[in-house]
């Protein structure tokens, strides 16, 4: 790459919650922004996205075709595709994409690049998203009252006491060899929560809904919700390049990339907004730390404007 003037103040890989809110925050600031996004959104199985206030139960790609309406009037270009790699000089980065067009940009915005890697259960995954779930907030309340299965993980217990908010029938199911520790059991209890020393290795459904479980031991019982824990793996190609690595989670939960508390990374130049460095976030969530980034390299893009503009006035007043 040489030092040519980039086309864009900013770009930023990944068109979901928090890659159009940074757009949104730098379109309004006059930034010349470009988004690149595969179309691929990391909660496009759900049903709908929820707790994110006046837009609760709307489908992932509703949000996101809403999001790209809002930021027509502040001239964000986007690129359909992948971003497969990347390199960088003092003048800021490239990226290229899947048809072998580059792009270039003053600062680089990562907001993709999580996958969801889901248990070895047989058929899960068409059911991922809809009564196959993980979260409570995300999903809990559309299964209410209802005959919730949790799959035994290192998280199960948590999950059962979170999901026994919900429903007084909840039920953990592990392996026959599982020990749980003393406190855990007394918890597990109190809260009147079945275990079961059954293993599950499959389910099955109507394919719309996920209706029951099917054991190892060629039994199967039937289930209104199944509760389960992916693991959470950073995914994006031409990380190495960038100079960053995927770090393992402190939680167990997979990987992310570190950053400092604003979304700054150890490279000049380059900020992760979203889910990439916080697997757990809720689209709400991701979406303020895209608003956050966004501003913080609006910021930053100042500033270096402006140390330009005085050494720019000190040359010139040097020459009189």
């Amino acid at each position: 790459m040489d030092t040519m003037q980039p086309e864009y103040d900013a770009a930023i890989i990944g068109g979901g919650a928090a890659g159009l809110s940074a757009a949104q925050a730098l379109g309004r600031s006059r930034r010349k922004v470009v988004v690149i996004d595969a179309g691929e959104p990391r909660n496009a199985p759900a049903e709908g996205v929820h707790n994110f206030l006046t837009r609760d139960g709307v489908p992932p790609l509703e949000l996101l075709r809403l999001g790209r309406a809002e930021l027509e009037p502040y001239g964000t270009e986007f690129r359909n595709g992948r971003a497969l790699g990347f390199g960088r000089d003092d003048a800021g980065f490239t990226i290229t994409l899947d048809g072998g067009r580059e792009v270039s940009a003053r600062r680089l915005i990562l907001a993709a690049g999580i996958r969801d890697t889901l248990p070895e259960v047989e058929g899960l995954a068409e059911y991922w998203g809809k009564n196959a779930l993980h979260c409570p907030y995300c999903h809990g309340w559309e299964v209410r009252d209802r005959d919730i299965a949790v799959l035994d993980s290192s998280f199960a217990v948590h999950q059962s006491l979170m999901f026994r908010q919900l429903s007084d029938r909840v039920t953990l199911f592990t392996t026959p060899d599982r020990v749980f520790d003393a406190a855990e059991l007394e918890r597990l209890e109190a809260r009147g929560i079945e275990i079961v020393p059954r293993e599950i290795n499959a389910v099955r459904g109507d394919g719309t809904r996920l209706t029951h479980l099917l054991f190892r031991d060629g039994s199967e019982q039937a289930v209104d919700a199944l509760v389960i824990m992916p693991r959470f793996g950073v995914e994006l190609p031409g990380l190495a390049a960038l100079g960053l690595q995927a770090t393992a989670h402190p939680s167990g939960i997979g990987t992310f990339v570190a950053t400092d508390e604003l979304g700054k990374t150890a490279v000049p130049g380059l900020w992760v907004a979203g889910n990439l460095r916080e697997p757990m976030a809720q689209v709400v969530m991701a979406a303020a730390d895209g608003l956050r980034v966004g501003a913080q390299v609006n910021a930053e893009l100042i500033e270096m404007e402006i140390d330009a503009a005085v050494s720019a006035r000190r040359a010139e007043a040097a020459t009189v």
